[in-house]
Parts: C-alpha cells; sequence; structure tokens
C-alpha cells in the first residue's frame, strides 16, 4: 500500500473516533451525492449531523438507526422526500431542512415527540401533516418561503410553539 493509501486509512480512522468521541458528524460543503455510508456504522453514537449544502437527494431509511440524533442538519441540498420510517429518531430535537426539493413530509413525523424545533424554509410544501398537533414540544416551527396556503388545525395542538415564521 502506497503512503498516499496508508494516510488515508489513517485519516478516515481518525476521523471515524473523532466522531464517536464527540457524536458530532459534520460533512459541510463536501460535494455529496450520496448519504455517507460510515455515519451509519456509527449508529448509537451520533447526536448530531450535519450535512449541510451537499448535493444529497435521498436519505436513506436506515437513518432511523441513528437512535440518539438530536441534531439533524440537512439544509441546501436536493432532498425531494425524507423516508417514512423518520419517526424512529425518538431523540430528535432539532431539524433543519431549509434550501431543498421537499413537496410533503410524511405522517411519521408526529411522532418525533421531543422535536423543539423544525425548520424546512425554502422547499415546495403545500401542506403539512396532520400530525404535526403530536409535536408538543415544539417551539419554533419556520415553513417560510413555501407553498403553504392553509395549516392544519391540529397545529393548534402545539402548546409549546413560540415563533411561527411563515409567508
Amino acid at each position: 500500500m502506497g503512503c498516499c493509501a496508508s494516510q488515508n486509512v489513517d485519516s478516515k480512522a481518525s476521523r471515524i473516533a473523532r466522531w464517536r468521541s464527540t457524536g458530532i458528524v459534520a460533512f459541510r460543503d463536501a460535494k455529496l451525492k450520496a448519504f455517507p455510508d460510515e455515519v451509519l456504522d456509527l449508529d448509537k453514537a451520533v447526536r448530531t449531523l450535519d450535512l449541510t449544502h451537499n448535493k444529497l437527494v435521498d436519505i436513506p431509511m436506515e437513518i432511523s438507526k441513528l437512535i440518539n440524533l438530536q441534531r439533524l442538519v440537512l439544509a441546501d441540498n436536493l432532498i425531494e422526500r425524507l423516508p417514512m420510517n423518520l419517526g424512529k429518531l425518538q431523540s430528535l430535537k432539532v431539524m433543519i431542512l431549509d434550501g431543498n426539493q421537499i413537496a410533503s413530509l410524511p405522517d411519521e413525523l408526529g411522532q418525533l415527540v421531543r422535536l423543539e424545533r423544525l425548520s424546512i424554509s425554502e422547499n415546495i410544501l403545500t401542506c403539512l401533516p396532520e400530525t404535526i398537533g403530536s409535536l408538543r414540544n415544539l417551539s419554533l416551527l419556520n415553513v417560510s418561503n413555501n407553498k403553504l396556503k392553509t395549516f392544519p388545525e391540529s397545529i393548534g395542538s402545539c402548546f409549546s410553539l413560540e415563533e411561527l415564521q411563515a409567508n
């Protein structure tokens, strides 16, 4: 194995060790077109995942393995839909999906009962799921710059909602 290949293996190993110790995985501005598989191998260790400003289109169903994930930042990608099993991320408190191509949110969003902040501005949302009313801890909802015309009645059940950004 050449010296460059050896350094690459070492840097990947040290990067994974750092992710395990901090719980923070960040691939900002990395020009990623596919979700990095090595993140899924860290499952319980990941608390923050930031994949801002890449070229991701799909989020794999296996993201549900990240059961301790508290902060998910997928802003400024090309994401069109979220996986149906998103609701299994029971520890999630913050989800930032600004600047994608998301037209709808799965009903399973309502299973994210610990979610406090949801920002999904600058997408192409036409409606919010009725299950959004189950997000009793939601304090901030940003749906600015979408194609929303109305909100579901259930949004009135978001008792902790302090800030709603919409235009």
